[in-house]
């Protein structure tokens, strides 16, 4: 008797209300996480959404896992602003300025995420590594834009730049009188060169 593989089961395609949901969500989360901190109640990100806290929990049944998919969310959103920012802007050298504030309210949310998901260390570990193969290309393209024009200083490096960014946001935290993103625009203000 011969014996057959087993057949996976069958996964349906998200309906179009649920996959909006789910983008109301993680948009709702994101910003609280930057404003609030990961540990903001449910109901308030159901309220911003405009959802009732059992969709919240239907989409992501731990705080774990709405924590796991507002990383990547916030990953996948930057991937896909550097290419639309530099088309739509009028110099790459703006471009790169509003790509790094998207970058730095990324970051801002990201030292919450790390604490809460100390439960969940082999997951988070994956979504870093995701996070730096995903970012450091679209960082690179758009310095690499900004130096063909001639904006910024042609000593820019994708890695340098987001590990400074990332430094510089190290402080982002209770304290009302640390302004992160006021401090990283003094860094890219820095980068431009005088003649542009």
């Amino acid at each position: 008797m011969s014996s057959k593989p087993p057949v996976p089961p069958v996964t349906r395609p998200k309906r179009a209300d649920a996959r909006l949901n789910e983008q109301a969500l993680l948009d709702a989360a994101a910003a609280l996480f930057v404003s609030a901190g990961v540990n903001v109640p449910v109901r308030d990100i159901a309220a911003r959404a405009g959802v009732g806290t059992a969709t919240i929990y239907r989409h992501f049944p731990t705080r774990a896992d709405l924590i796991g998919a507002v990383y990547q969310h916030q990953v996948e959103a930057c991937v896909q602003a550097g290419p639309a920012l530099l088309a739509h802007n009028a110099s790459p050298y703006v471009a790169l300025g509003k790509w790094i504030e998207l970058f730095v309210d990324f970051l801002v949310t990201k030292h919450g995420l790390a604490a809460a998901m100390q439960s969940d260390r082999p997951s988070f570990a994956s979504l870093q590594v995701s996070f730096l193969d995903q970012l450091l290309p679209v960082c690179s393209r758009m310095i690499s834009a900004a130096i063909e024009e001639g904006e910024i200083q042609p000593d820019v490096g994708a890695f340098e730049l987001m590990y400074a960014v990332g430094n510089l946001c190290i402080g982002a935290g209770p304290d009302p009188r640390y302004d992160a993103r006021r401090v990283v625009g003094r860094l890219i203000a820095g980068l431009r060169l005088p003649a542009a």
